[in-house]
This record gives C-alpha cells, sequence and structure tokens, in this order.
C-alpha cells in the first residue's frame, strides 16, 4: 500500500487543555477524525452502496433510573447485526459519507443495580453516516437507533412494564484489521422506557460502550 505523508491543520494538531467528560471526548474523537480529512487512495467497503455489513457486538451501559447517579444501574446486552449501505457519498467537506440502514438481534439482556432482570429485544431501525474522510487504518461514524426489549419483570422496578422501547444515539470508530473486516468502538447515549404501557413510566437514562466486529461482503 502506498504511504502519503499527511499535513493536518493546526487547529486538528492542539490538544484541549482542560479535561473534559468522556462522553465529549469520544464525540470529540469522532468529530476529529471526521473534520480532519486524511485520505488513502483506497474507500473502505462501507464507503461502497450497496455493501452487506455483518456484525456480532456485546455493550455494557451504566445509568439513573430514580436518581440523578449514574452509577444506580447497569446493563449488559450481546447480539448479531446486519446491515446495508443504501447510497454512494453524499456531502462535502468533513460531512462527506454515506448512509447505512441496519438492525439489531439483541439475544441477551441483563440487568443489575435496581434489579436482576433478563430478557431479549431488537432495533429494527438504526441509520448510520458513514464518515468517507478517513487514514488507512480508522473511520468513524454517527448513527440513531430505535428498538424495543422484553424483560422477564417489569423495568425498572414497580408498577411499569416489562416491554420498553430503547432509542439510542451516539457514535464510534471502525478499525480496520483487514480488507473486508473491522472492529467496532461505539459511544451512544441509552434511553429505556415504557411510553405510558405501565401505570407509571419511570426512564432510564445512560451511557453505553458497545464493541463489534464486523464483515463486509
Amino acid at each position: 500500500m502506498e504511504t502519503l505523508s499527511l499535513v493536518r491543520p493546526q487547529a486538528c494538531q492542539q490538544s484541549p487543555r482542560r479535561s473534559a467528560p468522556l462522553p465529549h471526548k469520544v464525540l470529540s474523537l469522532i468529530f476529529l477524525l471526521s473534520s480532519c480529512p486524511a485520505f488513502t487512495q483506497n474507500l473502505p467497503p462501507v464507503a461502497h452502496k450497496g455493501t452487506l455489513d455483518l456484525s456480532v457486538w456485546t455493550a455494557g451501559q451504566t445509568g439513573e433510573e430514580n436518581t440523578n447517579s449514574f452509577t444506580e444501574a447497569q446493563i449488559w446486552s450481546a447480539g448479531v447485526s446486519g446491515g446495508w449501505v443504501l447510497t454512494g457519498e453524499r456531502g462535502s467537506s468533513w460531512r462527506r459519507g454515506n448512509l447505512e440502514y441496519a438492525f439489531d438481534l439483541m439475544p441477551v439482556f441483563e440487568t443489575w443495580g435496581n434489579q436482576r432482570v433478563h430478557g431479549g429485544g431488537l432495533d429494527p431501525v438504526i441509520l448510520r453516516w458513514n464518515f468517507t474522510a478517513h487514514t488507512s487504518r480508522i473511520s468513524s461514524y454517527l448513527e440513531l437507533a430505535g428498538g424495543a426489549v422484553i424483560t422477564s419483570s417489569n423495568l425498572p422496578p414497580g408498577n411499569t412494564s416489562s416491554f420498553n422501547f430503547t432509542p439510542k444515539g451516539g457514535g464510534g470508530i471502525y478499525l480496520w484489521t483487514r480488507r473486508r473486516q473491522s472492529f467496532d468502538i461505539g459511544f451512544r447515549w441509552a434511553h429505556i422506557s415504557n411510553a405510558n404501557l405501565g401505570v407509571n413510566n419511570p426512564e432510564f437514562n445512560g451511557v453505553q460502550l458497545r464493541l463489534g466486529y464486523h464483515w463486509y461482503k
């Protein structure tokens, strides 16, 4: 592979002097990778229209249900995902990228903290914007997702519901291990609530770290 010398703008080389919260640091990294355009000659497979994206993943999240403490409740989940790149490249500058539709199947859903329950669910709608600015090993994305989860008992505990909706939003980076394979590190805001299906409708709000591995066809 041909090696290129990259000259980045001064703004991209400067490091912030103040320590920012973890969510801000992760989102800043995603923005940095997108706004400092270091291009190789060949686009990654996820940049091409019609690419099939298959992956396995696991995720951990922590958040609050009844208090303002993000250590109140924890959730571990795992599953498989399928996606399809819908468009070619669109946009300009750091915004240039393409749109991918994906879905998750989640057979593993376990909670700790206020209660211990298990369940499963799915995200039938995931809209992901894959940025095509990249280095030879790294590219980035942003995404929005919506789905639902069914648990063995009401979640959160009380007169609530065992069926809850699970909107999420965030982004991440692909670490390319091979031409058609990548490791995925994602960071998301996560929300769980029953939309008034139960008598009470408390909310879980938290942050999620997700790790995945992708194969592209």
